[in-house]
């Protein structure tokens, strides 16, 4: 019996080649300002036009401010990128949610809340964390600009089958315990290059228990893995939260589709190229100490000790920790913080928002503490007040910032200054990657509340 992952595929083979390279079909191609505009310009130069351009959707969301969006953007390299997709958009006649419109956001947060991101589907875009598509029981991954420009032009793309992973998660989450915490101690126990070469499918009854906010986060961080995507079998959570959206099957057609997606699952003799399991007990609130998502502790642990690390990882890990200006064995819990930033395609969904207002309702924001709470979306932007959380947070001193990547990848105006501390709700700590000499410390919203109010790394179970 295939995997979920093959039915998805063969399905979706046009033809294998000789080398043993597959074209295969794209459903849906999504664009942003900074991937895409070579492959435009490439389409200009070799006089085509767009396959398939109702399969294409252009959103702005790196390069975009979190304030003052109604006027013109001050860093011409950003303005220069969002103008020229909108560009792009018109001269090849392709839907484009631009900045200011209501349907604008992250385009990881906006595929599944329009309904553009559907069962079955393969889905591209030139983002690594095009795999948060995944948990729509998709095959989402990332591209490069030329893939971009070949799927603009052919509405297909040659692609290696990657070899199938799955991932059982089994057992009940703990309180103070989410999909984030879930996805950080995957990546601390299989690595950052531990999933390689793999498709990874996600199961067990944690992860059947997850709301589709959680299963969004749990595969935005499959690329984190060195994963080429993950994704997870639809079921009634899936429908349950596509129907009635905006770009979903309607009538008929809805009954239709639930019939073909209810067939989307892996068989039970289907046979894998490696399987794992883990249990949920084993989980905790986590932080990351390092410079890679695959650098994390729970965050009652202490940072390894050197005998701990392995010879040849001896010179990297210390290096990282001298960046972070931490120390082997430390324990990070009380160590002051000096920014907090909830938001990303990680973690800027509405379930986020109320996790983190469950935290600090009734409080007030630490002195010390700059915070940026950026929604995914205009729509989880007016969800916000529709259920009142914005009162909350702004009587706990903070500021709702208008929807964009923001600090994820200091592409914007948001970057955290040199040497200083983010706790942050986003994907990756890399050196310099909220902002040059910035110090990112990966978390969860509950945790990233916890600091937000106390100053310093905190237990959010001590809080709730």
């Amino acid at each position: 019996m295939n995997t979920l992952f093959d039915k998805i595929w063969d399905r979706h083979v046009v033809q294998l080649l000789e080398d043993g390279t597959t074209q295969l079909y794209i459903d849906r191609l999504y664009c942003h300002e900074v991937t895409s505009p070579q492959a435009f310009e490439g389409l200009r130069e070799r006089g085509l036009k767009c396959f398939r351009p109702k399969q294409i959707f252009c959103m702005p969301d790196h390069n975009t401010p979190t304030h003052d969006q109604d006027k013109e953007i001050e860093d011409p390299v950003s303005r220069k990128q969002v103008d020229t997709l909108a560009n792009n958009a018109r001269d090849f006649g392709l839907t484009h949610f631009g900045m200011m419109s209501e349907d604008n956001g992250i385009i990881h947060v906006v595929g599944p809340e329009k309904g553009l991101s559907l069962p079955g589907m393969t889905i591209v875009c030139g983002d690594s964390h095009t795999s948060t598509h995944g948990a729509m029981g998709a095959v989402a991954f990332g591209i490069g600009t030329s893939e971009v420009e070949m799927v603009l032009a052919s509405q297909c793309i040659l692609q290696q089958k990657p070899k199938s992973m799955r991932i059982n998660i089994n057992g009940e989450l703990a309180d103070g315990v989410t999909a984030k915490d879930v996805a950080l101690y995957l990546m601390s126990k299989l690595t950052t290059s531990g999933a390689t070469g793999y498709f990874v499918e996600y199961s067990g009854s944690t992860v059947s228990h997850m709301s589709m906010e959680g299963r969004l986060t749990l595969c935005n961080l499959s690329i984190e893995m060195g994963a080429r995507g993950g994704f997870i079998a639809p079921d009634d959570v899936t429908f349950e939260y596509i129907k009635g959206r905006e770009y979903a099957p309607k009538g008929a057609d809805w009954d239709k589709a639930i019939a073909y997606w209810r067939t989307l699952k892996s068989g039970d003799d289907a046979i894998f190229d490696k399987e794992l399991f883990f249990d949920a007990s084993d989980i905790e609130p986590r932080i990351t100490y390092g410079t890679n998502p695959g650098m994390g502790i729970g965050i009652s642990e202490s940072i390894p000790s050197l005998d701990e690390i392995d010879g040849s990882g001896k010179a990297s890990f210390l290096k990282s920790l001298d960046y972070m200006g931490f120390e082997p064995g430390q324990k990070l819990i009380g160590h002051k913080v000096d920014y907090v930033f909830l938001g990303a395609c990680t973690n800027g969904r509405i379930e986020d928002f109320r996790a983190f207002a469950s935290i600090i309702k009734g409080k007030k924001k630490a002195d010390n503490i700059t915070a940026w709470l950026v929604p995914g979306s205009w729509a989880v932007a007016r969800q916000i007040k529709e259920e009142g959380l914005d009162k909350i947070l702004e009587e706990a001193g903070f500021e709702i910032r208008q929807p964009g990547c923001s600090a994820c990848l200091a592409m914007n105006d948001d970057k955290i200054p040199s040497g200083k501390y983010a706790v942050s709700t986003s994907n990756r700590n890399f050196e310099g990657r909220q902002g040059p000499g910035s110090r990112t410390i990966l978390a969860s919203p509950l945790v990233a509340a916890a600091a937000a109010i106390t100053g310093v790394i905190t237990d959010p179970r001590s809080i709730i």
